[in-house]
């Protein structure tokens, strides 16, 4: 069945061509079944009335919203642990320029002049003031041990260093993920009090918006060093700017430059390249690729924020991805208007998460446009999608 893709951003040519042939793909598709995202926001942009999914081609999604798509029936798609090794990398290097002084050294090397004989009595006379300290035998926090924590807490264990982690929303795929020399802090009070490097790699929520405050500044141990890979919003970046000036921190790394920051000669702020490698881009593209491809032919959702994981091998050729609110006797009204209509259940699943759930029902014969539209009629159900194989 042809398909119709929009592409807000440029996605990778290898993640593209997962889709089916027969799909039109391109920045200029009009009514399109999904739309393919990296970075647009998408908060003002009016909702086609055609869209069944949106693909994230990384793992934030504060750039599309959620909200008025889970309204909707629209699914949404992210791609957690396709750019969790970029972040790693890019966060062992952010260790390394804190305590390395690295910046403020390359400064100085950029400004010398004179011969090279003369160059090199200046590296000499004033590499002291750039000593810096190893990683090794230094304690690492990690707040958030998602896909991209626990990766970090195994390369950090083998450089050496003890690790120290905290997340409240661990699932267990991650927990069975996690290297068991990873010591459980109680409270990020607790991680932040012990820890000569703390890493943060936790959503954007209200929750933990400026999560590092002014208040947990001062706890934090002094000398340490902040990498911020995440997300902006979950630092108070003037509470850091403040401990960097009372000495309480270290060095301060991030992806996001500010003015307060770009003036520190103590803060590192990176373009926002967390992400950014050809590997990264490759992996997000090909697997929300795959995963929008599953969910228009046969409806099932894998690493979807708004809708639960759901996949059904198909039990026939005709089949309903129902998209429906969470609420009682709701697969006993779908399974009384199919049998009233004579058609017989060959398989049937539903799965919920908070207030959404899923429902896939394969049926062994054709389904009239009648049936349908009265599926869609029932209140709850957000959306009705007939799948023929």
């Amino acid at each position: 069945m042809t398909r119709r893709i929009k592409t807000l951003n440029a996605i990778s040519k290898q993640g593209l061509s997962r889709l089916p042939d027969t799909y039109v793909v391109g920045n200029d598709v009009t009514e399109p079944d999904a739309i393919l995202v990296r970075s647009t926001d998408m908060h003002k942009l009016e909702i086609p009335a055609s869209l069944l999914a949106v693909g994230r081609a990384g793992a934030g999604t504060n750039n599309i919203p959620i909200k008025a798509m889970s309204e909707k029936g629209i699914v949404v798609f992210n791609t957690p642990g396709a750019n969790a090794n970029a972040v790693k990398e890019l966060v062992i290097a952010g260790m390394l320029m804190g305590v390395r002084n690295v910046v403020p050294a390359l400064n100085f090397a950029a400004g010398l002049q004179g011969d090279d004989e003369y160059l090199h009595k200046q590296v000499e006379a004033e590499k002291k003031q750039f000593v810096g300290r190893e990683l090794r035998g230094s304690t690492l926090g990690i707040v958030g041990l998602g896909a991209i924590g626990s990766i970090l807490a195994e390369a950090a264990l083998a450089l050496g260093m003890k690790v120290i982690g905290i997340d409240p929303e661990i699932t267990v795929e991650a927990a069975w993920r996690l290297p068991s020399q990873v010591r459980k802090a109680a409270s990020v009070e607790e991680l932040l009090k012990h820890a000569d490097f703390v890493s943060l790699h936790i959503p954007l929520l209200p929750t933990t918006k400026n999560l590092i405050n002014a208040e947990r500044v001062k706890i934090m141990k002094k000398g340490s060093v902040l990498l911020n890979f995440a997300r902006e919003g979950i630092v108070d970046t003037q509470a850091v700017i403040d401990g960097l000036n009372a000495g309480r921190l270290q060095s301060y790394l991030c992806d996001f430059p500010t003015n307060l920051l770009r003036q520190h000669p103590r803060a590192v702020a990176i373009p926002h390249l967390g992400a950014s490698t050809e590997e990264a881009e490759e992996n997000c593209a090909i697997m929300v690729a795959e995963q929008l491809a599953d969910y228009l032919q046969n409806g099932n959702i894998l690493n979807s924020v708004n809708f639960p994981n759901i996949a059904m091998p198909r039990g026939s050729r005709y089949r309903l991805a129902i998209a429906n609110a969470n609420v009682p006797n709701m697969l006993g009204q779908i399974s009384t208007a199919l049998a009233c209509a004579g058609l017989n259940i060959n398989n049937m699943m539903n799965k919920s998460r908070g207030e959404l759930a899923f429902t896939l029902v394969d049926v062994e014969t054709e389904i009239p446009r009648p049936v349908i539209d009265q599926l869609a009629a029932i209140q709850g159900v957000l959306r009705v999608r007939y799948l023929p194989g």
